[in-house]
């Protein structure tokens, strides 16, 4: 994870700032031909990596809970179909990186990159739900093998 840097940390400590905080959003699968770029603002931004297209979405943050792992809830509106198809067309959970960066410096990253995995969707009308999370890590198995006569029959 990446500090803050010190014009974000400065705009915001700031009672008044005309920096502008921006949400950058990357779905990539290897099904795409090309990841979908989106940033939560009017208007489009260039960046290092690509361009983004200005598209409204909402993400709502997880609470901090000891019993299971956080969760990420992300709202797109549906006025374009183009992401609901491909979302839609995947054969498995595609990927979503989450950045933040300051309008004035794109190819800065203040917070970030967040990987998340979609871990189920709908949509309607009106916009696209989805719910990201993590790899769930705590629930693996450990050890990964069990020892049995079978597979290890040095130790018995």
């Amino acid at each position: 994870m990446s500090q803050l840097s010190l014009t974000a940390l400065q705009a915001a400590l700031a009672q008044e700032t005309s920096q502008v905080f921006l949400i950058c959003l990357t779905i990539s699968h290897a099904e795409l031909s090309l990841p979908i770029r989106l940033v939560n603002n009017s208007a489009g931004i260039a960046r290092a990596v690509g361009a983004f297209t200005g598209f409204p979405f909402e993400i709502a943050l997880p609470d901090q809970r000891d019993d299971q792992l956080p969760q990420v809830e992300l709202v797109i509106d549906n006025v374009d179909r183009r992401i609901s198809d491909a979302i839609r067309g995947l054969s498995s959970p595609p990927t979503l990186t989450l950045e933040v960066v300051l309008a004035s410096s794109p190819d800065t990253i203040e917070s970030g990159p967040h990987t998340l995995t979609l871990l189920d969707a709908g949509y309607d009308a009106q916009s696209v739900r989805g719910r990201l999370g993590f790899e769930d890590v705590l629930n693996e198995p450990f050890p990964k093998d069990s020892f049995t006569p079978k597979d290890f029959p040095g130790l018995f």
